[in-house]
């Protein structure tokens, strides 16, 4: 029987973490104080990293860092000391794109597991056996590679080298991530985790005799996603991949809230394992923002898509709150969006799909009746049919699909 792949979710923050893994992640990626390739914001520092691996072994899971920016000489130093660090406290592995950083991490911390990054943009099984060579277990494909790609490739590896790849999240319009357009026009580098993401601005033509006039480059009143590209879903042909032997499902967003990451996971989680139809967890995929979906380079180049009208982002549902406690037909909603009395609320749990009902009575934390709940943070009681857990994720629709 063929082994199930991992399914491997973003975190950037301890609630992700935690999200992730009720939701039914095997392994968690976060960045860590030093050299990764997001915000700080979504970045854990020494001691919350430590919590992080503890969570996730408890769970009986698996944690893994990224440490996947370019590396300067200055950081040579500070790197060698901190792999050491995480191999003290027990991470299973650190994400790497630069071969000097590999080759450091190796020698300072030898029982380290290495998995190089999708920035290496490793396409070809000699790059992947030379990455073998220098220490690393696992590579993290290039996305631009075709399933075929993938399959030649892991015919010429030994079983023990591992294969991950990107399942579904946002996708960089540059070259495997490589892109300058951020350092150029804000002096941000994304190459070194301070990318602005200017490719999902809008922009407009303005002729150099006529400033002040602009032009719409597509037929929007918002101006052109010219430069943004769709995200990425694979949820259709998740067998493929795992035929194709990649054994690491990942899914991108560092950035994401904890109901994305929840909504996602859960699908995913319920498509490996044969408990949701089809319709219904890309039901669930649509209830998140999101760009317009697209199968990514795993088909070929990717089509030559018109600007679409959607761009930059498609949103059905919106995160109303979390469960944080419950009584017989009753759930005490901790709120994140507003919501009414009268609302179709649905349900995001690890234990169901497709619960919905309908918010008829909502009253504050003192009983008192409530027509709306709409203060961020504020706890209030709804009246619900179901037998919900502390955790489960509480949305309402913005629009019913035809």
């Amino acid at each position: 029987m063929t082994k199930k792949p991992e399914l491997l979710a973003p975190a950037g923050d301890m609630e992700c973490l935690q999200t992730a893994l009720r939701f039914g992640a095997d392994a968690v990626y976060v960045g860590g104080p030093l050299l990764q390739l997001r915000a700080a914001s979504a970045g854990f520092d020494r001691q919350q990293l430590t919590e992080a691996v503890n969570v996730c072994r408890q769970a009986g899971k698996k944690l893994y860092v990224t440490v996947n920016s370019v590396v300067k000489d200055d950081e040579l130093a500070p790197l060698a000391e901190y792999a050491r660090f995480l191999a003290d406290i027990g991470v299973h592995g650190v994400i790497v794109s630069d071969l000097g950083a590999l080759s450091l991490i190796r020698r300072t911390a030898p029982d380290l597991p290495i998995h190089v990054s999708t920035q290496a943009n490793c396409q070809n099984a000699q790059a992947a056996l030379t990455y073998a060579d220098l220490g690393a277990s696992r590579i993290v494909l290039a996305r631009e590679m075709t399933l075929e790609d993938i399959k030649t490739m892991r015919r010429h590896l030994p079983d023990e080298l591992e294969l991950e790849a990107f399942v579904h999240g946002a996708m960089c319009m540059a070259y495997s991530g490589r892109c300058f357009i951020s350092s150029m026009l804000t002096g941000r580098s994304g190459n070194r985790g301070e990318c602005t993401q200017p490719c999902r601005w809008g922009y407009h033509l303005m002729e150099q005799k006529r400033p002040g006039e602009f032009f719409a480059v597509e037929e929007t009143e918002r101006g052109t996603n010219i430069l943004s590209s769709r995200d990425l879903n694979c949820l259709d042909f998740l067998d493929q991949l795992t035929d194709a032997g990649i054994a690491s499902f990942k899914i991108e967003g560092r950035m994401k809230t904890p109901y994305y990451v929840a909504t996602v996971v859960n699908a995913y989680r319920r498509r490996i394992d044969g408990t949701a139809p089809l319709d219904v967890l890309r039901r669930e995929l649509n209830a998140v923002s999101h760009r317009p979906y697209c199968d990514g380079f795993y088909f070929g180049g990717l089509e030559r898509y018109k600007p679409d009208p959607e761009l930059p982002y498609i949103r059905e549902c919106v995160f109303v709150g979390t469960v944080v406690e419950t009584r017989p037909g009753r759930i005490l909603v901790e709120q994140r969006g507003k919501f009414s009395v009268g609302d179709r609320l649905e349900v995001v749990s690890p234990h169901a799909v497709g619960l919905a009902f309908c918010a008829e009575h909502i009253t504050d934390c003192d009983g008192q009746p409530m027509e709306s709940a709409p203060h961020a943070m504020q706890r209030v009681w709804v009246d619900c049919p179901h037998a919900l857990q502390v955790g489960d994720l509480i949305r309402s629709r913005v629009y019913e699909e035809e």
